[in-house]
């Protein structure tokens, strides 16, 4: 089976296995967790329409300018010394990892290309949000009253599930801005957008190159200079302090007061 999952011709099987996995993993634990803690578990998960279309066409800057620091923090990620023997433990789990990727990206036709948005980019969107952000970083910031705790706790656990050393630091600020969208805005169709937004992104570059006859490495290896990185951490800062301050008004216009009520209720 282990052989197979690296055979470009079962690509569709392996989508599917991965959409039913990361289903029962990741999705259907959370929502019973939440309907445990409260009587209306997808409000209370932020599965809420609370936002407006400026924030929407904010949510898609916020990730553009984001790409210069994933992309900065990979290359520092990579010259970050570690012992030889830990080393090569890291790189035989990346080579498995981009094994896989580079089978999954193999997308020939606009058949493929349109299952692998949704297997790909808003499958794992959906659930991965529902779990880390909807779930852990909303019962984390409620148990600890500290949103910012929450989060970084959240964007570690969420890196490290995804067993990439040399993605390690390019996820866990991934995951930060992520936890920032979902915690400003209060909705976690939001986050998912954003996850969707930056997952399509990867998709559809795979489909370019493979159209183009080009090597997947070319796509999966794409880094930034370290000083992008200071430049985009700048412009995020001044982003989210937008988003926040378009979230805070929308939240106030259209949040019912009934629904704060039963948020600050959430053990019910």
């Amino acid at each position: 089976m282990e052989q197979d999952m690296m055979d470009p011709k079962f690509a569709g099987a392996i989508r599917i296995l991965q959409l039913v996995s990361t289903f029962f993993i990741f999705f259907i634990p959370t929502v019973i967790t939440a309907y445990i803690l409260n009587k209306k578990p997808f409000k209370f998960m932020g599965f809420n329409l609370y936002f407006s279309p400026r924030q929407l066409f904010m949510v898609i800057l916020i990730m553009l300018v984001a790409l210069p620091l994933v992309g900065a923090l990979s290359e520092l990620n990579k010259i970050i010394p570690i012992p030889n023997s830990w080393e090569a433990g890291f790189k035989k789990l990346e080579d498995t990892y981009e094994k896989q990727v580079k089978v999954l990206a193999h997308i020939s036709g606009w058949g493929e290309y349109i299952i692998s948005m949704i297997v790909m980019a808003f499958a794992p969107a959906v659930f991965e949000e529902t779990l880390f952000r909807g779930g852990m970083q909303n019962i984390l910031q409620k148990t600890m009253k500290n949103p910012w705790l929450a989060i970084g706790i959240t964007s570690i656990i969420f890196s490290a599930i995804h067993f990439s050393y040399y993605g390690f630091l390019p996820r866990i600020a991934l995951g930060v801005v992520l936890g920032c969208i979902y915690y400003y805005s209060g909705s976690l169709w939001l986050s998912i957008f954003a996850h969707f937004f930056n997952n399509a992104l990867i998709v559809t570059e795979m489909f370019y190159f493979t159209r183009q006859g080009k090597s997947i490495d070319d796509a999966m290896n794409q880094t930034f200079p370290v000083w992008w990185g200071v430049i985009a951490m700048v412009a995020l800062i001044f982003v989210f302090r937008w988003f926040k301050k378009f979230s805070e008004k929308d939240l106030a216009e259209k949040k019912p007061a009934e629904e704060i009520a039963l948020e600050e209720k959430w053990m019910a």
